[in-house]
């Protein structure tokens, strides 16, 4: 059966069971100046992001560009380390993963990166770039030419496309070569950073359809990082919107376009796109400008865009307030209410 029988062999059934955790996670990069390079300020990148995603789930991160969104992810594949907070994976710190229990890690977690070009050596054929991850970690077995091939075959792609480079390949294409490589060692939990971003319209939906597919056959689990709502709509279980680094709103994915509670999620949902050039629809926009990621929120993330700001907003941070068991915000709004 090859590499497709083995993928599922390696499965195993956990219910909805959390598969990752995370708490109050945060980034802060240092601005360094003068002579000598010292920290003179930081860049805060994210400030707080806490969610959980269960297994064969697709979880959906969204906000605009400088939400702190793709920090989050590489902080989830171990490309960066976190200031604070923590990262559970089958309830194991991920920050206190020994050398050997991280391979372990980095093997289960994989990463699809925005721009599939940037992510493949120019220098290497697809099959050398798949077959060289297959043995850094030691999956495969000696035919690796073999689950290669299977590999290709499962994700739209022939063995003909194993001996291109990636210049050779369409946009479609490369981000197909791409899925090949992070599936080779049978992960259980893919990062998925605007996976459709760079490509045709037609090409978003044949790669959104296959990653649903491959969920589907195989219980990947998922998350989405993407400010398209559209993708977020047809693809993702729940969503977790994210301002300034800080998560705002957490919901269902459904109920979040039915019921948008947050004012910075209600202008993100007015910005889509209706095919009604008659529509009478009101959009709300955003003022002001998009905040100084230098300056550390101290109240409300939102509060110096926000149309509807009280008093009380540039004074304190929100609490958390439940909607219901699976719907929460952070707003002085709902509190009021």
């Amino acid at each position: 059966m090859g590499a497709v029988s083995t993928m599922r062999a390696e499965k195993t059934e956990t219910g909805d069971d959390v598969l990752v955790r995370v708490e109050g996670l945060r980034k802060w990069f240092p601005i360094l100046g003068g002579v000598f390079q010292r920290t003179v300020g930081y860049i805060y990148a994210v400030e707080d992001a806490t969610f959980n995603i269960k297994n064969a789930e697709t979880l959906a991160l969204v906000g605009e560009s400088g939400s702190g969104k793709t920090t989050v992810g590489l902080m989830l594949a171990k490309l960066e380390h976190p200031t604070a907070g923590k990262i559970f994976y089958r309830n194991r710190d991920v920050g206190k993963l020994s050398s050997s229990e991280t391979r372990w890690y980095r093997k289960r977690v994989q990463m699809v990166f925005q721009d599939p070009y940037a992510s493949l050596n120019p220098r290497m054929l697809i099959k050398d770039t798949i077959i060289e991850v297959m043995k850094v970690h030691r999956v495969g077995g000696p035919n690796y030419y073999d689950r290669a091939v299977e590999l290709m075959t499962r994700v739209g792609l022939s063995e003909e496309h194993l001996y291109r480079y990636p210049h050779e390949l369409s946009g479609g294409q490369r981000q197909r070569a791409v899925l090949a490589r992070a599936l080779c060692v049978n992960p259980e939990f893919i990062i998925l950073d605007e996976p459709t971003a760079s490509l045709d319209v037609s090409v978003q939906a044949q790669v959104l359809d296959l990653l649903k597919s491959l969920q589907d056959e195989f219980r990947y689990t998922y998350l989405l990082i993407t400010h398209n709502l559209a993708v977020v709509r047809y693809i993702s279980d729940r969503t977790v919107v994210m301002y300034r680094g800080i998560w705002v709103e957490s919901s269902p994915t459904r109920e979040l376009f039915g019921r948008a509670e947050h004012p910075y999620t209600q202008a993100l949902l007015s910005s889509v796109p209706i095919p009604e050039p008659r529509s009478n629809v009101e959009k709300q926009l955003l003022k002001g400008e998009p905040p100084n990621p230098t300056e550390r929120v101290k109240a409300c993330p939102f509060a110096d865009r926000c149309p509807y700001v009280m008093p009380v907003c540039n004074e304190k941070t929100p609490p958390v307030t439940q909607i219901n068991d699976s719907h929460q915000v952070r707003c002085w709004l709902t509190v009021k209410k």
